[in-house]
C-alpha cells in the first residue's frame, strides 16, 4: 500500500472515530436557568428556556394541598427542615402543574432562589450521580419526577429508597424530591398482592413493597372534582386569558364538553378553555 493510500485510510478511520465519539459538552452552571432536565446518558443538566406552567392562582379545588406544598417549599428555600413530597391521586387534577406553579411562585417572591430539575422515571438509577453533582452548591433545587410508578418486574424502587433517606451520605441539604403518581404507594395493587401471596412472611413482603412511599414525609392527595369546582377552574382561566364569552354560553358549552369526555378534572377544564379560545379567536397568554 502506498504512503498516500495509508494516509487516506488513516484519515478515514480518524473521521469515523470522531463521529462515534460523544459530542463535547459544557457543564451548565446551576444558576444559569430556573429549570433543567437531567440527561442520564452523559450525566448532564440541560437548561430549560421556557417552563410550561400555569399561575398558582389558577389552580382551583386544591387549596389545602397547594398551601401545604407552598409552605413546605418556602421552608426548604429558607434553609429550614422540609419533607420530600408525594403528590398522588386522580389523573388530570393538577399534580405536576402544582409543583411547577409553586416553583414559579417561590422564584417570583425571591428571584433565582430555587431551581427545578426534572428527572424521568426510567433515569432514577442515575439519581446518585445527579446528587453528587448538586452536592455543595449554594442554590437549592427541587428534584422532580412526574408520573412515578413501578411495575412488578421493576426493582428500581429499591435504589430510590436508599437515595431518598437511607444512604450513608443522605440527601444533600440543598435538594428536595417531589414526585407525582396516580398510585398512593407507587406500585400497582396486583404487584403488592403478588408479593404477599408468594412471600414466606407476607406482612414483611408488603411492608417492603410499600415502604418507598414512606420515604415521602408529605403526602398530598388529589381527588376528582365536583361540577362547581370544574366551573370555577374554567371561569378562572377565562378571566385570566380575557376570553369574550357570556356566562350562559360558557356554562352550556362547559357542560357539553365534560359530557363528551365523561369526566371532570383540571386537565379537561384546560382542554375546554383551549378549544373555546380557539373558537373565539383569543390568543392565550404564556407564562
Amino acid at each position: 500500500m502506498s504512503e498516500s493510500n495509508k494516509e487516506e485510510l488513516l484519515n478515514r478511520i480518524a473521521e469515523a472515530l470522531e463521529r462515534l465519539a460523544p459530542p463535547v459538552r459544557l457543564d451548565v452552571p446551576l444558576d444559569s436557568a430556573d429549570a433543567f432536565v437531567w440527561h442520564a446518558e452523559g450525566e448532564f443538566l440541560e437548561a430549560v428556556a421556557h417552563i410550561n406552567r400555569v399561575d398558582l392562582s389558577l389552580l382551583k379545588g386544591v387549596d389545602q394541598v397547594r398551601d401545604l406544598l407552598h409552605e413546605n417549599t418556602q421552608r426548604f428555600v429558607a434553609g429550614l427542615p422540609a419533607n420530600n413530597a408525594l403528590l398522588w391521586g386522580a389523573r388530570g387534577m393538577g399534580k405536576s402543574s402544582l409543583v411547577k406553579a409553586v416553583h414559579g411562585a417561590i422564584n417570583a417572591e425571591n428571584p433565582g432562589s430555587l431551581a427545578l430539575i426534572e428527572i424521568h422515571r426510567e433515569e432514577i438509577p442515575t439519581l446518585p450521580q445527579l446528587l453528587m453533582q448538586l452536592r455543595g452548591h449554594d442554590r437549592r433545587a427541587i428534584l422532580f419526577c412526574d408520573d412515578l410508578s413501578f411495575d412488578s418486574d421493576d426493582t428500581t424502587y429499591k435504589s430510590l429508597k436508599a437515595v431518598l433517606e437511607g444512604g450513608v451520605e443522605g440527601r444533600p441539604d440543598n435538594t428536595i424530591f417531589y414526585a407525582t403518581s396516580n398510585r398512593r404507594h407507587l406500585m400497582a395493587r396486583d404487584m403488592i398482592e403478588n408479593e404477599q401471596s408468594t412471600a414466606i412472611h407476607p406482612s414483611e413482603a408488603v411492608e417492603e413493597a410499600v415502604s418507598l412511599s414512606d420515604r415521602f414525609g408529605l403526602w398530598l392527595g388529589f381527588h376528582t372534582c365536583d361540577q362547581r369546582t370544574y366551573f370555577d377552574m374554567i371561569q378562572g382561566y377565562v378571566e385570566y386569558h380575557g376570553i369574550d364569552v357570556t356566562p350562559e354560553e360558557l356554562k352550556a358549552a362547559a357542560i357539553e364538553w365534560t359530557m363528551t369526555r365523561g369526566a371532570r378534572s383540571g386537565r379537561v377544564a384546560w382542554q375546554f378553555v383551549q378549544d373555546l379560545a380557539g373558537r373565539k379567536g383569543t390568543v392565550l397568554k404564556s407564562e
